[in-house]
């Protein structure tokens, strides 16, 4: 009996034990393991700490009957991640995101509503975390298990994926929304800096989307959203979704409409870096693709902690390029073969050739400020979050 005390002792007094042994549990074990006593809660605020590297889920088949790929898929893997998500963009496949499930009571299939799906998705998360959710035709994901993995290009059927931010030191991300309203048609400025787009000396990355864009309209409010951000120092991308299913903030939460708007992420903080360059309609072959990723490349962005983001046009993928899948996502790997890449196909994009780096080596869009909304394009980008010590299992 004389073992288990001593073993006891260690786990009750001696800190470096302790942390070394709450460093392998995942973030869920870790939070339960920190109401044990005061010790094991210092600790495990020590450990969170140093878990500031991008975590990701991604759903690349169909789900069981009744549910989407993307609620099983997070119910699983938050038990293992080993990062407390701060904010989260999940974005998922617009039509089997409002699926059929059946409705045993009247013998007959009942349209699963996308405010179901959603709200099961945002139960799964932290209360305290921002969410901003989108549906879009197409999906671009890297699968779970490594950085390095092969990303998809999923033009056809139920796929998703939810990126996991956790708290990062110098960095500031924020979510946002500008519904078009009706009675004002000048957007308020106090908004844009309330979102931290006015103001705001560090601002570095924002990525827009704007949603409805069939709607009277939609195309100049985008114009007004853009325009006042068109700034060298800043990078802009991001593109037209079919919806917004969640939008959770600091500040508030909203509900999606039939009105159109665009919603949003802001990254601010001294250390992101960023780049984006634009594939247009000319860049058709396996060689321009790899020529356009080379540019990219050019920027020096660091790759360790740094995230990859594709834009596409519905109109390209395989059919663009002559029935070969994956085209744009494979130059991209063979250029970044450890950055993640994730993204969607929408109904038109947002970005330019742009880089913004620790040194401020700045470039606008052909050195004025060009329209930065496109069709039949896409636009690649990089965010680099910072240096980083953290270790993540």
């Amino acid at each position: 009996m004389e073992a288990p005390g001593k073993g006891g002792f260690v786990l009750g007094n001696l800190a470096e034990v302790v942390e070394r042994v709450l460093g392998f549990l995942p973030i869920k074990a870790l939070l339960r393991a920190a109401c044990v006593c005061r010790l094991w809660r210092e600790c495990a605020r020590r450990i969170l700490r140093t878990r500031q590297r991008l975590a990701w889920v991604s759903a690349l088949e169909p789900g069981p009957p009744g549910g989407h790929a993307l609620v099983e898929a997070l119910a699983q893997e938050l038990e293992r991640v080993h990062v407390l998500p701060q904010t989260v963009l999940y974005i998922a496949e617009a039509e089997t995101f409002s699926g059929h499930e059946e409705c045993h009571e009247h013998k007959k299939a009942r349209k699963r509503n996308s405010k179901e799906t959603a709200i099961a998705i945002e139960k799964l998360l932290p209360k305290r975390c921002q969410v901003l959710g989108l549906l879009t035709p197409g999906i671009v994901v890297t699968p779970m298990g490594s950085s390095s993995n092969q990303p998809q290009e999923i033009e056809d059927g139920e796929a998703g994926f939810a990126l996991l931010f956790p708290k990062i030191d110098g960095v500031k991300i924020q979510t946002f929304h500008f519904p078009k309203e009706v009675k004002n048609r000048v957007i308020d400025e106090n908004k844009f800096a309330e979102a931290g787009l006015k103001n705001n000396p560090d601002l570095r990355v924002v990525l827009l989307f704007g949603y409805n864009s069939w709607k009277p309209g939609a195309t100049r409010f985008l114009h007004q959203i853009v325009n006042p951000l068109n700034e060298k120092s800043i990078i802009l991308a991001g593109g037209q979704v079919e919806s917004f299913t969640s939008l959770i903030s600091e500040n508030n939460n909203a509900q999606p409409s039939d009105a159109c708007g665009v919603v949003g992420l802001a990254f601010s903080g001294p250390q992101i870096q960023s780049a984006t360059v634009l594939l247009d309609q000319d860049v058709a072959d396996e060689r321009t693709a790899e020529a356009a990723m080379q540019r990219l490349k050019a920027a020096n962005i660091p790759e360790c902690n740094t995230v990859g983001f594709m834009f596409a046009c519905v109109g390209r993928g395989y059919r663009h390029y002559k029935t070969k899948r994956n085209m744009e996502a494979d130059a991209f790997r063979k250029f970044f073969p450890n950055v993640p890449l994730f993204g969607f196909f929408g109904h038109g994009e947002i970005g330019c050739d742009r880089i913004v780096t620790g040194n401020f080596v700045l470039r606008e869009c052909n050195d004025v400020k060009d329209d930065l909304l496109h069709g039949y394009t896409t636009v690649m980008t990089l965010i680099h979050l910072g240096s980083t010590k953290a270790n993540q299992a």
